[in-house]
């Protein structure tokens, strides 16, 4: 059972990234086998192979937006369910070998979603440096180990597992930036509903043709649910073949969100469920009159009674 010792979590390896990070903040994972992965994809499939518990990788970014290559794993291949997220701070440091500074580095290695988030300081302190993307942070700090870069941008607690020292701390070009991780397994029956949930999906367009975004919008819209996120992907079946990731507030088991789900059932071409989850930040949704649950309930019970007596 997850938790025990025979229990065993998947990451973005190697070890230092910061999806390892997010992973260690589970009591779950405190007495687990965590198993570093090459890339998002690796990770994943140990999961569908039924070789890991579970898989922790990143979602999305405060700054740099969603990382697509999870949105576009999550949407193709063997079903999958997020089980729980987790809202990470992130901000990076520079680690170079012993005896480097500033003035030495001519390359610098960082994972791509990283350097977009120290654009400003990268010119404002290493204006001559060349970037190289890596697969993961903590990847570009073994890069340094081995010399084969002067430097890496990556969360300092990295710096000692590859022997490097800190340049500078604290780097950022917008403060407060935060990354959500997701806890990825296999299909199972969600967990009850908490009252702070929140529900991911992929919806498959039917066909591309006016207000095809709009129908699926509607289907949220007229039942009060909020989309805390959504995102277009191509599916990869000719141009204009799109996808939309969705995140809504509420639970699968929720009556309002359940009619949507149907909704979108109805008009696209395929709805992939991707689990219905705790919210990391426990942000209850507000309720706009008409759209409770407790009113899809009564609604519900009033349809029923018309049609077995007739009258309501």
């Amino acid at each position: 059972m997850p938790g025990t010792p025979s229990a065993r979590y998947a990451y973005l390896g190697p070890e230092g990234t910061f999806t390892e990070a997010a992973l260690r903040t589970l009591p779950a994972a405190t007495h687990a086998e965590l198993v570093p992965a090459a890339s998002v994809g690796v990770a994943l499939d140990l999961v569908r192979r039924g070789e890991v518990h579970a898989a922790m990788v990143a979602m999305e970014n405060s700054v740099e937006g969603a990382v697509s290559q999870t949105l576009d794993e999550l949407a193709s291949g063997d079903p999958l369910v997020i089980t729980r997220e987790v809202l990470l701070p992130v901000e990076f440091a520079l680690l170079v070998r012993p005896g480097t500074g500033l003035a030495q580095v001519g390359t610098v290695a960082s994972h791509p979603h990283a350097q977009p988030q120290v654009r400003r300081w990268l010119a404002a302190n290493l204006p001559r440096s060349a970037w190289q993307p890596a697969s993961s942070n903590a990847e570009a700090a073994r890069l340094v180990a081995r010399g084969e870069v002067d430097a890496a941008l990556a969360g300092e607690f990295a710096a000692a597992r590859y022997g490097l020292v800190v340049a500078a701390r604290q780097i950022h070009d917008t403060p407060g930036a935060v990354t959500r991780f997701v806890l990825v397994a296999r299909p199972a029956p969600a967990p009850p509903p908490t009252g702070a949930d929140k529900t991911s999906l992929v919806a498959f367009l039917a066909a591309d043709h006016t207000g095809a975004l709009l129908e699926i919008l509607t289907e949220f819209a007229v039942r009060g649910v909020n989309l805390t996120r959504i995102e277009s992907r191509p599916t990869g079946r000719g141009l204009g073949r799109y996808s939309f990731s969705v995140d809504a507030e509420g639970h699968v088991l929720d009556p309002r969100l359940g009619e949507a789900l149907m909704g979108l059932r109805r008009i696209c071409a395929d709805v992939r469920f991707l689990g219905s989850y705790p919210r990391a930040d426990g942000e209850v949704p507000a309720v706009r009159p008409g759209t409770s649950d407790e009113q899809f309930r009564d609604a519900q019970a009033w349809l029923a009674q018309v049609r077995e007596q007739g009258t309501g």
